[in-house]
């Protein structure tokens, strides 16, 4: 399957690419209040949903412009741009997400599959699950412990959550005077692939959807990054509100500031 989302991702950023930079900045439609699609990505999922359905005919499609069912035994979740607003600005730092889920289990969902492709640079991302995440082909190393003061965080401005912004900004002080410092780059799936491969050292966000994140959850566990809702608990990426994943050392830390700043939100 692994080698099915390659082509998948790598014929959709082809597409992109072509369009990227072809316009003013600022276009694309909005769909709701800060979030915004164009014809790329719906193309771009078209694009992406032939090969895998010809890979696994078998599996659902959950993706973020054409349809949303869940399977009973896989699903294919896909975000053909994540970081559409940056693409639309003509900034480079957007990807394509792919992951197979292999059915719904009492504690939550599993993901066999993921896939993450920077398509401005190449840079590709992959995970199986049992077999490691890698870079380019090559193996990312597990998670080791670091202290607050070496540590750069990664989070997302709550630009679908206005009840949360009061929390936000009192998490942004407290990250802000015990990390090394504090990064918002506009696409949860990079976010959550650079911090499996060490670029990052924390990450908090809210209201992710599943294809923001359902890739990049198996990369974090195959190297090692825990990560929770914000009542310190397993993070179901179908139903909690808040995501919080760091590494060793750093994990507890960050996962005490959300718990206390977002309170009660899960």
């Amino acid at each position: 399957m692994i080698d099915a989302m390659v082509r998948a991702a790598r014929e959709a950023a082809a597409f992109q690419l072509l369009e990227f930079r072809s316009r003013d900045p600022g276009w694309g439609n909005a769909k709701a209040a800060r979030e915004f699609v164009s014809f790329v990505d719906v193309e771009s999922e078209k694009i992406i949903r032939r090969t895998l359905e010809k890979a696994l005919p078998s599996a659902a499609f959950y993706g973020e412009e054409t349809e949303r069912t869940v399977g009973k035994d896989a699903t294919w979740i896909v975000d053909p741009i994540d970081g559409t607003v940056n693409y639309l600005s003509g900034y480079d730092h957007w990807c394509v997400s792919i992951a197979l889920m292999d059915g719904m289990r009492e504690e939550g969902s599993e993901i066999a599959a993921g896939l993450i492709l920077k398509p401005a640079t190449g840079e590709l991302f992959t995970a199986e699950r049992g077999r490691g995440a890698f870079r380019n082909g090559t193996r990312l190393p597990r998670a080791t412990k670091i202290e607050a003061t070496d540590a750069l965080i990664v989070m997302g401005t709550p630009f679908r959550s206005p009840d949360t912004i009061d929390a936000y900004f009192r998490v942004v002080r407290k990250v802000l005077a015990s990390y090394r410092e504090l990064r918002r780059t506009g696409s949860a799936a990079l976010d959550v692939a650079y911090l499996a491969a060490g670029y990052f050292q924390g990450y908090w966000e809210v209201d992710l959807k599943p294809y923001d994140i359902a890739a990049g959850l198996l990369m974090l566990s195959e190297t090692g990054h825990d990560y929770r809702n914000f009542a310190g608990e397993y993070y179901d990426l179908f139903k909690d509100r808040g995501f919080v994943s760091a590494r060793p050392g750093i994990l507890e830390s960050l996962m005490d500031t959300v718990r206390t700043e977002y309170a009660p939100i899960r």
